[in-house]
């Protein structure tokens, strides 16, 4: 997927074949949605394949696209220069199916992360919460937070690790530059990754518009190196 990718088991049972399943889920995504392999399906519907030919899974993943473009006002937008890129909503969507292929397996306590995106169950090795740390996008070997999570999703959006790649579908330019990094803890990484890619599009205004959600908290960093985050989010914060 053009990314690193971690998973972590902790239950008794967890083999090579599970890890081969989960590498092989990955993989499949992977070829199907990849903006960058041209044999991908997503690369052929963006060159004309018609829409008759397109899987009954990729037309679930461009109505869950739509229907996040609805919720976010349009900010959550996967076209871009005539060209269909879902991977704003694709990558958590991925990482939430790994978790719910673990669960059916029995597993209870794993950790799964891909390109930065957490998605976790149980207890850690310590029989404690997972936790997980908030880079500092100015200073990367820093952590400014650290949450602790046992059910939850943690997705960041930023431009320190990829450079600039979201887009407010909104204005000319598109850019969004008043704020560095934004991450959200969900009740699973589907969430959290779909709204954290839309909040990012909405600029300083994204704090605001997670604080609308019933599901989700934020700490946010903007291009002035100040934090702000929604109500609810400090109970997920590690005390010092």
């Amino acid at each position: 997927m053009g990314m690193p990718i971690t998973v972590e088991i902790l239950d008794a049972g967890a083999n090579t074949n599970v890890f081969s399943d989960i590498w092989s889920h990955f993989s499949s995504v992977d070829r199907k949605y990849s903006t960058y392999k041209k044999d991908s399906e997503i690369s052929k519907i963006n060159n004309g394949l018609q829409t008759t030919k397109w899987s009954p899974e990729m037309k679930t993943i461009l109505r869950l696209c739509e229907q996040t473009k609805q919720e976010t006002g349009g900010y959550f937008n996967i076209i871009h220069n005539n060209k269909r890129d879902p991977s704003g909503l694709v990558k958590g969507w991925a990482i939430n199916n790994a978790a719910k292929l673990l669960l059916a397996r029995g597993f209870q306590n794993f950790y799964i992360e891909a390109g930065g995106d957490i998605q976790v169950h149980g207890l850690n090795a310590e029989k404690k919460l997972w936790r997980v740390g908030i880079r500092n996008p100015f200073k990367r070997t820093e952590v400014v937070k650290i949450v602790a999570v046992t059910t939850s999703g943690v997705a960041t959006s930023g431009t320190y690790i990829r450079g600039q790649h979201i887009y407010n579908p909104h204005k000319p330019d598109g850019l969004v530059k008043e704020v560095a990094s934004l991450t959200v803890v969900g009740p699973n990484i589907y969430e959290a990754d779909r709204f954290a890619t839309a909040a990012f599009a909405m600029g300083k205004a994204g704090i605001e518009f997670i604080e609308s959600l019933a599901s989700c908290e934020a700490y946010m960093i903007d291009d002035k190196k100040q934090a702000v985050f929604t109500s609810g989010f400090e109970k997920y914060v590690v005390k010092a």
